[in-house]
């Protein structure tokens, strides 16, 4: 059997794996660890949820602790749940937000630039900073 039998003369073989580019950016590791455990344990809530019912029908002694348990699980759940939201909201509040300072803020600040430039062009032009005075503090000193 040769490599290009089935795709006529001249066909590239195209490999198993082909990686496509993702549609959407991987959740951060701290957000996808709460997704996956709160996946976990919705998953054991429902399934504790659906042996309670069965028990209840059969009325197993059991069936009372499990509808206790039942209901505390489904607190953990929906914690569980939030807990999702929280991590990712706190994620974006911390990491996410990109800094861009606007057009207007960047107009402002080449400005404010511009304006401290000119201001020590200026002062380079008048010459000396201070001016000497003869009636001074140190005028006894002999500075000047």
């Amino acid at each position: 059997m040769s490599s290009d039998e089935g795709g006529g003369a001249g066909a590239a073989r195209r490999g198993l794996w082909v990686e496509e580019p993702a549609r959407r950016r991987r959740m951060p590791d701290p957000v996808r660890a709460s997704a996956v455990r709160s996946v976990l344990v919705v998953a054991v809530t429902l399934t504790q949820a659906t042996i309670t019912f069965f028990l209840s029908l059969t009325g197993s002694w059991l069936a009372f602790p499990m509808v206790l348990g039942a209901v505390a699980a489904t607190v953990v759940a929906t914690w569980a749940v939030l807990d999702v939201w929280i991590t990712r909201q706190t994620w974006n509040q911390r990491y996410g937000v990109v800094s861009e300072p606007s057009s207007t803020a960047r107009l402002r600040r080449r400005e404010a630039r511009r304006a401290a430039k000119a201001l020590r062009a200026a002062h380079k032009l008048a010459g000396p900073a201070r001016i000497a005075r003869e009636d001074g503090p140190l005028a006894g000193f002999g500075r000047r």
